[in-house]
């Protein structure tokens, strides 16, 4: 049975294909972005059909399971339904939050706390099957504490209200080129500002030998502990973590949540590995 398991953000969607016992069992494939709220059903079918059917060289696909951002519930029969019109003999098509890919990847049928911390953020409590409480990420600008674009928010801030020392702004310019004009042009006027936000993380990893630096990585966390796992008031489950951010600030992550208390559990770069185990041992 070939198995089709997809991650996708907004910028690309890895894809793999499992095919137990074929001349080539497993197929890594990369297209673009496919977030239903930012892309049309044409633009979608336009992928599938010239980006993803192409590299699967014709595999026969028994069951496609798409986790993606933006696959709201009200938006998870549309995407369904677009897999099915390129896999019509697909026995099973399931299309899914990346927040569900996340529990599942890193719970699997367990109870537990399951969180994202990429570009954005977002968390919730699953229960073993489904999601049972999630607290809104509310996006960079309301919320999304811990996440790549708050970390660079609160660096520029930081920079540039003297926060940090004089010197770090000066290593910062010298080492991103980037002047104060051209930061305020590309966070207010530049669409997909929040990349842009995020991007500036290179820069805080760089300099996590810095105090100043490193102290900023800590609030962040704490403030992501604060406004998001607080209000789920269990203690008792492991909080487990997937996204770039959290796989390289591993060490400050979970320094700050053990102080507080809390289970430190898995703590993944991307989900799909764990998608494959889990959809492996269904």
């Amino acid at each position: 049975m070939a198995i089709l398991i997809a991650d996708s953000g907004s910028t690309k969607t890895d894809w793999v294909c499992l095919q137990p016992g074929g001349d080539t069992p497993q197929i890594e494939v990369h297209t673009v972005g496919l977030n239903p709220f930012h892309v049309s059903d044409n633009e979608i079918r336009s992928v599938f059909q010239h980006e993803l059917l192409p590299q699967l060289g014709g595999a026969q696909i028994d069951a496609v399971y798409f986790y993606g951002s933006g696959v709201r519930p009200e938006v998870e029969d549309r995407m369904a339904g677009l897999l099915r019109e390129v896999f019509p003999s697909a026995q099973a098509v399931e299309a899914h939050s990346d927040l569900l890919g996340a529990c599942r990847a890193l719970c699997g049928r367990h109870q537990g706390i399951a969180c994202i911390l990429g570009t954005g953020a977002n968390s919730c409590v699953y229960d073993g099957t489904t999601i049972v409480h999630n607290t809104p990420a509310l996006g960079y600008i309301l919320g999304d504490e811990g996440s790549g674009a708050v970390l660079g928010k609160h660096l520029l801030h930081d920079l540039y209200t003297g926060v940090l020392p004089q010197n770090i702004r000066g290593v910062f310019e010298r080492e991103t080129g980037l002047q104060l004009s051209e930061i305020i042009n590309k966070v207010y006027r530049e669409p997909q500002a929040n990349r842009f936000l995020a991007s500036l993380s290179e820069f805080i990893h760089r300099h996590l030998d810095d105090e100043g630096v490193r102290q900023l990585v800590y609030n962040t966390f704490n403030d992501f502990a604060t406004f998001h796992l607080s209000r789920y008031g269990r203690k008792d489950l492991p909080v487990s973590f997937v996204g770039s951010i959290a796989w390289y600030y591993k060490d400050q992550l979970s320094l700050i949540l053990q102080m507080l208390d809390y289970q430190v559990g898995t703590i993944m770069q991307s989900p799909l590995q764990g998608l494959i185990a889990y959809h492996q041992n269904s």
